[in-house]
């Protein structure tokens, strides 16, 4: 059984083309619909997980049941590690890590 994402609509370009993304791991693409179909990917994210897009609301889930792939996963992103504090930062220009842009110590 695969895992799905479920990718949400962004945009559309001015060429014609929809923008979707996927908050769970970052994949990016651009579609554009018929007579000239074409898939971009900008950001291949998980290439594991089952993507789909779907415009109406929790139409996921019934796709995945549908096709027989769920269940889906929302995957919350980390939080952004905390900046170093002045004792880590110490350490790391004794080591010749420049955090700051500025000269180390």
């Amino acid at each position: 059984m695969h895992v799905i994402h479920e990718m949400k609509f962004v945009a559309r370009l001015s060429s014609g083309a929809d923008e979707w993304s996927c908050p769970a791991c970052g994949r990016r693409v651009t579609l554009r619909r018929l007579p000239e179909p074409e898939l971009t990917v900008l950001d291949p994210g998980d290439e594991s997980a089952v993507h789909v897009g779907v415009i109406e609301p929790d139409a996921a889930a019934a796709a995945a049941e549908k096709y027989g792939l769920g269940p889906v996963q929302n995957i919350p992103r980390p939080p952004s590690p905390p900046a170093p504090d002045a004792e880590d930062r110490r350490w790391l220009a004794e080591i010749g890590i420049d955090w700051d842009g500025g000269a180390a110590a």
